[in-house]
């Protein structure tokens, strides 16, 4: 699904597009945030995709929302 990475100060936010849904990231896996998964508010895990550590935000990727405790991927 395309979603829209932005910071506004230090908050990072997600924009869900085909959910028209917006929350503030609360967890990052990765300090770099690029190839591991963000936490939304919602609770909804999302893996991103690996990009370099510098990537200028905002950006729009294609990520995967993840399911259950063993992160499958949502197939829909």
């Amino acid at each position: 699904m395309k979603v829209t990475i932005r910071r506004a100060g230090n908050e990072l936010s997600a924009y869900v597009h085909k959910k028209d849904l917006e929350e503030p990231i609360v967890q990052v896996e990765n300090e770099s945030l690029w190839g591991g998964f963000v936490v939304l508010r919602n609770g909804w895990r999302l893996s991103l995709p690996d990009l370099p550590r510098d990537t200028q935000l905002p950006v729009t990727v294609e990520a995967k929302k993840m399911v259950n405790d063993a992160a499958q991927s949502e197939t829909s």
